[in-house]
C-alpha cells in the first residue's frame, strides 16, 4: 500500500529537506507555496518602529507518495531537514492512499494509447 506524506515546512528549510529525502534515495515530490498559521497564532513584527502582525505565515507544503516501507525513513528525513528548534518548524501528515495512477500508464496500458 501506498502512502501520501504532507510536510508543511519553512521555505528557507526546503533545499535541506530535499537534501536529506535525497539521501535515503526519495525524488518525487510536489511543492506548494501556502500560507497558514499553527499554535503561534500568526507572528508580530516591527516594522520601522510599528508593530505588524502577521497572521497567516508563508510555508511550503511537500507532497510525497511513498511506499508503506519507506515512510519512517521519509518522515524522518524531513523532519532532520526542517528542524530549525523554533515555534513554527511545520508538520507532517500521512494518509492512506486508495489508488495511484501514473496518467502515461494508464493511458497507454487501459486506453490502449488511442487519440480522443
Amino acid at each position: 500500500m501506498t502512502k501520501l506524506i504532507i510536510a508543511f515546512i519553512r521555505p528557507e528549510k526546503l533545499e535541506d529537506v530535499k537534501d536529506e529525502l535525497e539521501k535515503v534515495g526519495i525524488y518525487p515530490m510536489t511543492i506548494v507555496e501556502v500560507k497558514g498559521r499553527g499554535t503561534q497564532k500568526g507572528v508580530t513584527l516591527n516594522y520601522r518602529g510599528v508593530p505588524v502582525t502577521v497572521e497567516f505565515i508563508p510555508k511550503l507544503q511537500i507532497e510525497l507518495i511513498v511506499e508503506d516501507e519507506e515512510v519512517d525513513k521519509a518522515v524522518e528525513a524531513i523532519a532532520k531537514g526542517a528542524y530549525t528548534g523554533h515555534p513554527g518548524d511545520g508538520r507532517i501528515v500521512i494518509l492512506p492512499v486508495e489508488k495511484n495512477i501514473k496518467i502515461r500508464d494508464y493511458y497507454e496500458k487501459v486506453l490502449g494509447g488511442r487519440g480522443s
